[in-house]
């Protein structure tokens, strides 16, 4: 649509069937995949959402005949088979949507009205969208440091998602980098910075797409989405920032024009309504971000008992076990990292995870295995000095006494090293 900014153009068919498609699926997107980019959105799309649930399970099952029924829906991951099955609908529904359109409105001569209000949509989507991402990371949420659990756990042993989150988390700085790259795209908010933060939102979302598509993180499908609409706002501009930065030609990058407003309550809608979106974006997501920073990331309020225990005397009904490598009962160590949970690492480096209930009055510490609630342990607890902690009771019919000794975070490489300006070798371990 490059040429969507003169004064009157006719687009040639191919250019008309394109964007009418490229509308449709857009649109439709933004509307069923919009990941809270807008301010009420959730409350506003409820019924459709509904809809969905129930559709979509069915085209899954009598369209795609896949062999098993739709059942998860979006979550933490947004590259469910649900979400598959969303991006495949939609783009039935704008090749049929395209399909009618162009049969009843084969002598329109352009869409630049569409078109402008097709930019705004996708500006204030993939904008506000990487706003919420940007600050996540400069408040460092997103990606946290690496914990107890990543810092006691086997390299080998994590995901290629788990390496990722724990890379990304390790420093801060480079959270505040990609923060403030995504935090950026505010400049897709206006017209006349549009061209420009396009141009830097397409080499984050680049990069977003790397990460997700190359350490196998769930966000495939919309960071994916994010990077097109961004290149299909570029589109307007190839050909001249092809001539700017390769032929070293002077071009100018016209703004797009917006429509004419007849009545000044429409003006004072569109201005207010767009300040809002802003307003929303930045200053609510900002104090958000703060709030959640209480709740969970490195700033959170830590659980009583917090740290990661070494497990030095470990009793069973009298006798004293050895720490040899091969005892799968014996515990190794013990992780109380979040509120409400617990680990125990076994010698042959097993993991029990637990529900855990703590009396700070009566000193009772109860654990419930995660796996089977049925199974309880029931222990009293007591701390004879700031970093001993000690557990007697039972574990099922077996009477136990657990003396241990916290170590601090600060004693890994990885949380000790720091910067250095000099280095003399390599430091690669």
């Amino acid at each position: 649509m490059e040429n969507a900014n003169t004064l009157n153009p006719r687009w040639n068919a191919m250019e008309k069937i394109t964007f009418r498609f490229v509308f449709i699926f857009f649109l439709l997107f933004i509307a069923i995949q919009n990941n809270g980019a807008f301010p009420f959105w959730e409350y506003i799309f409820k019924f459709p959402t509904e809809l969905l649930h129930q559709f979509i399970p069915w085209v899954g099952s009598h369209v795609l005949h896949l062999p098993n029924e739709i059942t998860v829906f979006t979550n933490g991951s947004g590259d469910t088979t649900y979400d598959y099955v969303i991006v495949f609908t939609i783009a039935v529904t704008a090749v049929l949507g395209t399909t009618i359109w162009s049969a009843l409105d084969r002598n329109r001569v352009n869409y630049t009205k569409l078109y402008y209000w097709l930019t705004v949509a996708i500006r204030f989507y993939v904008g506000l969208m990487l706003i919420q991402y940007g600050l996540v990371k400069i408040i460092k949420l997103q990606f946290p440091s690496p914990g107890i659990y990543r810092l006691t756990q086997f390299y080998g042993d994590s995901s290629p998602m788990g390496l990722a989150w724990t890379f990304l988390g390790f420093s801060k700085g480079y959270n505040l980098f990609m923060g403030i790259a995504e935090v950026a795209a505010v400049l897709l908010l206006f017209r006349r910075t549009m061209t420009f933060g396009a141009i830097i939102t397409l080499m984050t979302t680049a990069n977003v797409v790397a990460v997700n598509y190359c350490y196998d993180v769930p966000v495939k499908i919309l960071s994916t989405a994010l990077f097109t609409m961004t290149l299909f706002l570029l589109l307007r501009d190839a050909r001249r920032l092809f001539s700017f930065f390769f032929t070293g030609t002077a071009v100018a990058l016209p703004v797009i024009p917006a429509p004419v407003l007849g009545k000044r309550w429409l003006k004072v809608a569109r201005l207010g309504i767009k300040t809002l979106l802003i307003g929303y974006g930045l200053i609510y997501g900002f104090i958000e971000v703060l709030d959640a920073r209480k709740q969970y990331g490195d700033h959170a309020p830590k659980p009583k008992l917090y740290g990661l225990y070494d497990v030095d005397i470990f009793i069973r009904n009298n006798d004293t076990i050895p720490p040899l490598l091969t005892d799968s009962i014996r515990w190794n160590q013990f992780i109380i990292e979040w509120e409400g949970y617990a680990n125990a690492r076994h010698m042959v480096d097993s993991m029990s995870r637990f529900f855990m209930k703590l009396d700070t009055l009566s000193q009772q510490l109860e654990l419930t295995v995660r796996a089977d609630t049925t199974m309880k342990y029931a222990f009293a607890y007591e701390m004879p000095t700031s970093d001993q902690l000690t557990l007697t009771g039972l574990m099922q019919k077996d009477t136990v006494s657990i003396f241990m000794t916290r170590k601090e975070l600060d004693e890994f490489l990885l949380t000790n090293r720091g910067f250095h300006w000099v280095n003399e070798f390599p430091f690669n371990r």
